[in-house]
This record gives structure tokens, sequence and C-alpha cells, in this order.
């Protein structure tokens, strides 16, 4: 009767454990360089099964255009805009003691305090100051580079440098390899961590094993490794009998590096890194958990990075007073009803802020159409004042209907009025040491 007690306890207990999570985040991969997102060029079977598998986002946004606000969205759902960025990126208009700042709450300090143990894997770059390395910032265990492949050759472990140089062609492999180890040391409680993988930024430099091996030169080589290093993560959950246990979330950090756009694409978007137009900042997202999210299913609704820990959180049933305490202010939302399409509630996201990559804000969605209320050089119409586009029947942002719509131009104009104002009465200042913060443009065509 004892060891019947026992097991019903274990088996309540087993059942009652919370999922765990994984985060990859590619750097710099556009819109359309996953097969399974129409590419026809590079092949990504692993990315592709996962999406059968799980659910394919469409109208996913990342948290910014360029790398350092991106993270900083995804890491506290909220837009950069709150965390005192006024453009740039760690190592560029940003100085390195700079960054995010350490009272901000964190996705990894948000779910360290619901007693899971948390990892960091790969590419940082929110600031090099120590105050805001990631064991400051809620990581039990941090394996990375401070910014990005281009601009450092330091890799370090719990802030110990271990390799200078890094082999930038070895790093996909090492990370994934860092990662395994983690998820293996930890399968028998939860844990969270995130990987952001630096493939496939610049320079793309294929691993011995993957060179020449697609039909995109080392870009697409670069790209074609990090499909096989997500597959190697997600046989380990099987392996380890963890994988019904784990929520896998992929994502890119922003679009198309204007450096590698002769192999990137964003197809059918317009616009590249530090755009805020769809392909600056529409990226792949694809979302898995076997038995609880439906398979195969594909999704429309607007989601974004900033949803992220929002929605993690209530499926892992944190504590919500955990966000009472919250800096900056949560913009992201709970979309898991969206996720799972087992909500009769409407979907909670229809509208969506965009800044340029040097910070001005610039545009607004809300449903299917996008306002822009700055000059974007390839718009033209925005010379002369706002830009509307109706993003469904045109995703290339090509032919303005302001003139045809002047309700809907006013009517959005005064929405995102009123959102920036709001937003920028309550911000953080960067972490680190204080600065002169660069003046940003306030836009052209925005009361």
């Amino acid at each position: 009767m004892k060891i019947l007690f026992a097991l019903l306890i274990l088996t309540s207990t087993a059942a009652a454990a919370p999922p765990n999570v994984v985060v990859i985040m590619a750097d710099d991969l556009a819109y359309n360089d996953l097969s399974c997102y129409g590419s026809k060029v590079i092949r990504t079977p692993a990315l592709d099964t996962m999406a059968k598998e799980g659910v394919r986002l469409t109208s996913f946004y990342s948290g910014n255009t360029v790398c350092t606000p991106s993270r900083m969205a995804l890491m506290t759902g909220a837009y950069p805009i709150r965390l005192g960025w006024r453009g740039g990126v760690v190592g560029y208009r940003i100085h390195p003691q700079n960054g995010l700042a350490p009272e901000a709450l964190t996705i990894a300090e948000v779910f360290k305090s619901a007693g899971y143990d948390t990892a960091i894997v790969g590419k940082w770059h929110m600031g090099d100051g120590k105050s805001m390395l990631p064991m400051n910032q809620g990581f039990d265990s941090a394996y990375y580079i401070t910014k990005s492949n281009n601009q450092t050759k330091k890799l370090f472990r719990d802030g110990k440098l271990i390799e200078n140089p890094f082999d930038n062609r070895q790093l996909s492999e090492q990370f994934t390899v860092e990662a395994i180890r983690f998820i293996k040391a930890k399968r028998d409680k939860p844990f969270f961590i995130y990987l952001p993988y630096t493939a496939p930024h610049f320079p793309a430099q294929a691993h011995p094993d993957w060179r020449g091996k697609s039909n995109n030169a080392a870009y697409g080589d670069v790209v074609e490794e990090l499909d096989h290093r997500v597959g190697q993560i997600l046989r380990t959950l099987k392996e380890q009998k963890i994988d019904e246990q784990t929520i896998v979330v992929f994502i890119s950090d922003n679009g198309v590096e204007p450096g590698q756009r002769k192999w990137a694409r964003s197809k059918p978007f317009r616009g590249m890194k530090w755009s805020a137009m769809e392909g600056g900042n529409r990226v792949p997202c694809i979302v898995r958990w076997p038995g609880k999210i439906q398979a195969g299913r594909v999704i429309d609704d607007i989601v974004a990075a900033i949803d992220v820990l929002p929605t993690l959180a209530h499926v892992c049933d944190i504590d919500p007073n955990v966000f009472a305490r919250s800096k900056p202010k949560l913009d992201g939302m709970n979309v898991w009803g969206t996720l799972t399409g087992k909500s009769a509630d409407k979907h909670p996201r229809n509208e969506i802020l965009f800044w340029h990559g040097w910070a001005t804000f610039q545009a607004i969605r809300v449903g299917d159409w996008k306002l822009y209320v700055d000059q974007v050089k390839e718009i033209p119409a925005t010379k002369q004042g706002p830009a509307l586009f109706n993003l469904k029947d045109d995703p290339a942002e090509q032919k303005d209907l302001s003139a045809e719509f002047p309700d809907k131009v006013k009517a959005m104009k005064a929405l995102a009025a009123k959102r920036v104002k709001e937003i920028e009465e309550h911000v953080l200042e960067l972490g680190g040491p204080a600065v002169n913060q660069r003046e940003v443009k306030w836009p052209a065509w925005l009361d």
C-alpha cells in the first residue's frame, strides 16, 4: 500500500511538473530563408519538420530591426525604447559598457523565480559591463560571446574567458554541444535555455563539414548547418524522453543584413535589417510542444517577440505577481490561446509599432493596415506625407492608399501618437555609466 501511495504521488508530481522551455534565436535569418517559408535554394528539413509538428507563424515580428534592441525586447517583453535604447547596437553607436539595465526584469529572472534552472548559450549583445552580463541578468549558466561574431573573437563561460580567438566556423556546433550538455544535465527538473546562435550573421563562414553543401554559397551552408543543429536539439529532447515536456520556440532577431542580400531573402517583403519595412522585422517563428499544440497549423495573426515572455510565463503557470515589479512596463501579450487554437477568445494583439534601427518611430500596423508616419527612402510617397498600405493585398508595400482612406490615416496617426507618448513617459535609462544619448529624430508626419 505504501509503495502504491508513493507511486501515486510521483505520478501526480510528474503530471503537474511545469514544462521545460527552449528559445532558439537565429541571427539575421530572413523570412524566406527556410524551405517551410518558401525558400527554393536553402534546405531546412529539421525546421520544416518542427513546423509540421507545431505551428508556423506568418505575421511574427522581431523585437526590433537590429540586434541589441531586438534581444532587449525578447528578454523583457517590452519595446526597446522603454529600456533607454536610442539607436544602434552595442559596439556600434552604443558603448560596450552600456546595455540592458540591471533593474530590468528579464525572462531568465522570471523563470528563475519559479524554480527553473536557466542558461544562455550563444550571443548576448546587451552590454559588456559586469552588471549587464548574463550571470547578473538571471542566468545560472552562461556560455557566450558578448557581441556579434564580427565584433569580437572572445568566448566566455560564466564570465571567464575560455577561447581567444574562437573559430567562427565552429560556433554553431559548439553552442549546440553546450546546449545539449545542459539539457542532459537538467532533464530531471524544469529548465529554461536561451540559445541565440550567431548564424547566419556575417561573416558567413561554413563549418568544414558543411562547406559547399548548399546551393546558396557560404550563407546557405551556414543556414543548412543551423537547421541541422536545431534538429540535434530536438533529437536530444526525444532521446532524453522529455520531448513532450518541452516547449521549443524558434525565431530570428531581424531580417536580411544588407551585406548578405545577394543570398538572403525576405520574399515577398521589401526592406532589410535597420528598416521598419516588413523585410526588416517580419521573420520566421515556429513553436512546438507535442500533445499540447496542434501540429501543422499556420497562424497569420499578429504576434511579436515581446509576446514571448508573457505567453511562456502563462503556460508555465508562473505567478503573474512576478510582473508587479516589472521594469519596464510590459508591452507583450499572452497569445497562448492563439497558438493552441483552443481558446474562443479573440486574438489579443491587433497592432504593433515599428522603429528604425536608429530609433526613429516610423510606422504602426493595425489589423491588415500599416501606416508610415516618417520618411522612408524605399517608399517615395512618404516624402509628401503618411503612406498607407494593406499588407494582406500588398505585402511588398508598394501601393499607397492614403488618399483613398483619409479617415483611416487620421485614426491610425492618432493611435500611433498616443502609443508613442505613453511609451516615452515610462522609460529606463540604459545600464552602465551615464552617457549623452544621441538625439532621436521625431517622425516627419506624426503630430
